[in-house]
């Protein structure tokens, strides 16, 4: 079904290692909503200064701090100087101290180079992208801390991993026995409320069958929340995949090192598979991804299929 979203806001559509990213491009102000992966910052800011055009960007808002939305970061303050960094409230502490420890990014194995943090983006009240209002809604279950900005003239929806056209991120609270599938519930609630008639997602293309998302989403959690298991068993696929995605191939003993030096691996296997060792686990993370296609292996190399 064709959309028009508006005229001065861009979407670049990026893949699974980074975020999409939105561009405004205001009469005073130009704002990118998300910055992508740390690997690809370099590409990040070749979309960003074409798009541009000689104008500099004036500001920088993430959704939430998963590294795939906010890995850009620190390569955009460098190019920009003056650039305002906005993020969620929750954790803007953590930012502010660079505490490594409460940030998701050591715990996942993943990479985020550190960045500051001007002013925050608080739920309930307004920000202007392009020249407009947009609301900024909580969004908690993916991430806790998560937003989402809706704009009720067109009814566009920037969703962040809230709501994608086939599902919604992990909910990483539920891995570290934390509540979220409950959030999730009441931010599909929220969602659908909203009525917008286009999301733009953090992952794949925009899309104006909302109902049907939200059906299929609800289903999706449904499962989770039947089995818990089955969620941790994703969501280990997920990290995995991920992994592999940023780096593209790895020796079998670097991805054993890989796995026992990243902490939450071993905080899914002790709640959801303790019969397991971390390295047993990943092995047969491994098989099936590899059984799947995902994956290849080949003289102990791991790359993707």
């Amino acid at each position: 079904m064709p959309f028009a979203l508006p005229a001065n806001m861009t979407v670049f559509e990026r893949g699974w290692l980074s975020s999409n990213n939105i561009l405004f491009m205001g009469r005073e102000d130009t704002v990118l909503v998300d910055s992508g992966y740390a690997t690809h910052a370099a590409q990040t800011l070749a979309l960003a200064e074409q798009a541009l055009d000689g104008r500099p960007l004036d500001i920088l808002c993430n959704t939430h701090l998963h590294s795939d939305h906010c890995g850009g970061n620190a390569a955009l303050q460098a190019r920009y100087a003056g650039l305002r960094t906005l993020i969620p409230p929750g954790d803007a502490p953590l930012v502010r101290q660079w505490d490594e420890a409460g940030l998701s990014f050591q715990a996942t194995g993943q990479e985020c180079p550190r960045f500051t943090v001007s002013a925050l983006l608080e739920p309930g009240r307004n920000i202007r992208l392009g020249d407009i209002p947009w609301q900024i809604h909580a969004a908690p279950g993916h991430d806790p801390h998560s937003i989402i900005l809706f704009e009720p003239a067109s009814r566009v929806l920037i969703s962040a991993d809230a709501l994608w056209e086939n599902g919604f991120g992990v909910v990483f609270p539920e891995l570290a026995g934390e509540p979220g599938f409950a959030e999730v519930a009441a931010t599909l609630d929220l969602i659908e409320a909203l009525q917008p008639v286009v999301v733009v997602p953090g992952h794949g293309r925009p899309f104006t069958d909302v109902d049907a998302a939200l059906v299929r989403a609800r289903q999706r959690l449904e499962g989770q929340i039947r089995n818990p298991t089955k969620h941790a068993w994703h969501a280990l696929k997920v990290l995995v995949k991920f992994k592999l995605l940023e780096v593209g191939t790895m020796q079998r003993a670097q991805f054993q090192h890989w796995i026992e030096a990243t902490p939450y691996m071993d905080v899914i296997r002790s709640r959801f598979f303790a019969g397991l060792t971390t390295v047993q686990l990943g092995d047969a993370v491994l098989e099936e991804l590899v059984h799947a296609r995902l994956l290849v292996i080949e003289d102990d190399r791991i790359r993707n299929g």
